[in-house]
């Protein structure tokens, strides 16, 4: 037993799964998973089917609603801002010329 210790090391290779390899069962379990959402995927084809055939809007109304699990909606974003701009200085220049502006 003493002679195997050093075989198990860590970083030690000498076998087992690919790094970020799934194992067996999760492989299988996703598989399933997949395929019982590729049959619902169908029956839902169906289902709006004859939905569309009874009551179009109603037919419409749904492909919209699941529409949203598909296509991310546009999120609304809202800008403020805030100017805190101090004044310096006022400079105010007058005129003194005739009615039109000229300085005759």
């Amino acid at each position: 037993m003493e002679d195997k210790k050093h075989l198990f090391k860590p970083g030690n290779k000498l076998g087992g799964r690919k790094p970020g390899s799934l194992n067996r069962s999760t492989e299988q379990a996703k598989l399933a998973i997949s395929r019982l959402a590729n049959e619902g995927i169908d029956a839902l084809r169906e289902d709006l089917e004859k939905i569309r055939k009874e009551n179009p809007l109603e037919a419409a109304k749904l492909n919209i609603r699941l529409l949203e699990f598909i296509v991310p909606k546009k999120a609304s974003v809202e800008m403020r801002a805030e100017i805190d701009q101090r004044i310096h200085q006022i400079s105010i220049n007058i005129n003194k010329s005739g009615s039109n502006g000229d300085n005759d």
